[in-house]
């Protein structure tokens, strides 16, 4: 169950993805936060550019391996707008870290993107735990997948 602080910083990714969408790219925010309550790193997409590995979940993973010891990286959160996609969640499991924590999950997006007329991605979407077996999840947040939801038909349009 989400506490007052999850709630704070997935409001966060939600206006990291928000930042994306005015900057042209995907709306996609995550928060690196320490054990303490810390925010550590935040980004949002890169991806316009032509790099669909500019994923924000991904830079986190790259930012903790430089800059956090295993134990940092095991007890730190990662709070998302989108649930990881696989390429995010493998990141994630080998470099070790903590608790993911979404907005929304790869299947409410799965759905979106259909009604929307959106055709599929590349990489299958796939439930974080299926990429990273025992990973602690919590997602998704109706409160605040909504708001997702609509960057997500703003950017493609609708």
């Amino acid at each position: 169950m989400a506490n007052d602080a999850d709630l704070r910083h997935l409001r966060r990714c939600v206006e990291l993805a928000a930042e994306a969408l005015e900057a042209g790219d995907e709306p996609f925010g995550s928060v690196l936060v320490a054990a303490d309550g810390a925010v550590l790193f935040e980004d949002h997409n890169h991806v316009a550019g032509g790099d669909h590995t500019r994923h924000p979940e991904f830079e986190i993973a790259r930012w903790a391996a430089a800059h956090l010891t295993p134990e940092e990286r095991a007890a730190a959160t990662v709070y998302t707008s989108g649930e990881h996609c696989p390429m995010c969640a493998a990141a994630h499991g080998w470099v070790g870290l903590g608790r993911i924590v979404y907005a929304s999950s790869s299947g409410q997006l799965t759905a979106w993107l259909t009604d929307l007329g959106v055709p599929a991605p590349p990489v299958r979407a796939l439930p974080i735990q299926e990429v990273i077996p025992g990973a602690v999840v919590e997602g998704p947040f109706p409160v605040l997948a909504e708001r997702v939801h609509e960057l997500h038909r703003r950017f493609h349009g609708s």
